[in-house]
């Protein structure tokens, strides 16, 4: 695979990686897993500082493993949500590096106000959900990250996993109406209809 065509470019406004020293070796073992998978990434970052993705259709476990992978070799910094527990000694400082956003679930505000909130008091905040909320097959996708986008005034974009051609795809900015059921079954329509998970039977 001709590397250059490997992944796109990293726009100044995204979050990125800050430690230098470390920035090299992360970005080189991430393009070599992408390489070793066979996997590319396609398609155009927005210039945004704030944004929320929503990355589907999400069936397997290598779901993960490929994002991380891609962020690895981008050297850029996506968040994703873990309960305030799993911020302990000594994994805290390296959960906190990687994007990891603690949410204290017994807190008074719900989840929706402690992201909305994390967006507000961060300069850089790229977080990525995935809709389903479960890698098994569901009837309806949830709603919550449409809720937080439109709290936190960011927007919502689409990045998709295409397994038969091996490719992430960063699709599109979803222009979102405030009837979050529609949107939700519009994107789901739109992201089952292009793309095909690893397990096609969940989606």
């Amino acid at each position: 695979m001709d590397e250059s065509k490997l992944l796109p470019d990293v726009p100044e406004h995204m979050p990125q990686m800050q430690n230098r020293y470390a920035l090299g070796l992360v970005k080189f073992i991430g393009r070599a897993l992408l390489k070793l998978a066979g996997w590319k990434v396609v398609g155009e970052f927005p210039k945004e500082k704030k944004l929320i993705i929503a990355a589907a259709p999400h069936t397997s476990n290598w779901d993960f493993i490929l994002a991380m992978s891609a962020v690895m070799a981008l050297g850029i910094k996506i968040s994703y949500l873990m309960k305030k527990e799993a911020f302990f000694w000594p994994f805290k400082n390296m959960f906190m590096a990687l994007g990891g956003i603690p949410l204290d679930r017994s807190a008074a505000e719900d989840t929706v106000e402690q992201i909305s909130s994390w967006y507000n008091t961060h300069d850089k905040v790229w977080v990525v959900i995935t809709p389903e909320g479960t890698r098994s097959k569901v009837d309806k996708w949830k709603t919550g990250f449409l809720r937080v986008a439109e709290k936190a005034n960011v927007p919502v974009m689409l990045v998709a996993w295409d397994y038969p051609s091996k490719t992430m795809h960063l699709d599109k900015i979803w222009q979102t109406t405030g009837d979050y059921y529609r949107d939700i079954d519009q994107m789901r329509e739109y992201i089952n209809s292009r793309y095909t998970a690893k397990h096609p039977d969940k989606q």
